[in-house]
């Protein structure tokens, strides 16, 4: 078999912080020995996060089985999907922003037998609805635990509780034209309807002025997708929100402003 040296473009911080959690967790549970050490544990689960590798490329690169790896990426995951925030804290951190960005993105999933919920018809394929909180500088702050893709955005910032919590707070949040009839302190562009079929220069210079704030929001969906393990998932549509969790805590790592 070929192999080939490959770089994660992480920093060592990053793989420190996710070898003390899995050093840990064997502490816990008094693991015997493994094959391999939380270093190179960590090493793999970011190999498959940020690179996308599968569990053959990672099995036959740290000389291990398929199933092995696909068992150190799991525990990996679950490990730092644990230290995620839950909506009320995450909108306590915002609070004290300016304002926040919210938009939602598809994670791309494999077909199902059972479709029709994970089918989005606005991106045209299947997939989990993630809703995302970005800060006034594009950086991510929060991530949504996923959803069926069938869900409408405004639905599912609803149903994660996302839009009570942001009012409650007294946010200032930005979103698209997908969030209409919110409500709260969630700000969208004025929509033209049957009522009113043209938007007056006022209406259109505001529209404007807001999609110059909703584009910087753009940069946090760009730094989810930059992680290659949610190209298209593989895997059971419920890890969806493991998967992502995890990589939202590993980037805010990466970005020092994570702080539990």
């Amino acid at each position: 078999m070929l192999s080939y040296r490959a770089s994660i473009p992480l920093s060592n911080h990053t793989l420190i912080r996710l070898a003390e959690l899995i050093r840990a967790r064997r502490a816990e549970g008094r693991s015997r020995w493994r094959k391999l050490d939380p270093a190179r544990q960590a090493l793999l689960v970011l190999a498959h996060l940020r690179n996308g590798d599968t569990y053959a490329c990672l099995g036959a690169g740290f000389a291990i089985g398929t199933t092995t790896a696909w068992r150190y990426v799991r525990e990996g995951v679950d490990l730092l999907a644990a230290l995620t925030e839950n909506v009320h804290a995450a909108v306590k951190r915002a609070a004290q922003l300016a304002y926040t960005i919210l938009d939602g993105t598809l994670i791309p999933i494999d077909r199902l037998a059972d479709e029709r919920p994970y089918y989005s018809g606005k991106h045209k394929q299947h997939g989990m609805n993630v809703q995302l909180l970005a800060d006034p500088a594009g950086r991510l702050v929060w991530a949504s635990p996923a959803l069926p893709g069938a869900v409408h955005d405004v639905t599912a910032a609803r149903t994660v509780g996302l839009i009570d919590a942001l009012t409650s707070a007294g946010v200032k949040t930005f979103a698209d034209k997908g969030y209409q009839g919110a409500g709260g302190t969630i700000r969208t562009p004025f929509k033209r309807h049957r009522h009113r079929p043209w938007l007056s220069r006022g209406q259109r210079d505001v529209n404007r002025a807001h999609a110059r704030i909703r584009a910087i929001g753009e940069r946090a969906v760009a730094t989810l997708k930059g992680w290659k393990g949610l190209t298209k998932l593989r895997c059971c549509p419920h890890r969806a929100t493991a998967l992502v969790q995890a990589i939202l805590v590993l980037q805010l790592v990466e970005e020092g402003r994570y702080s539990r």
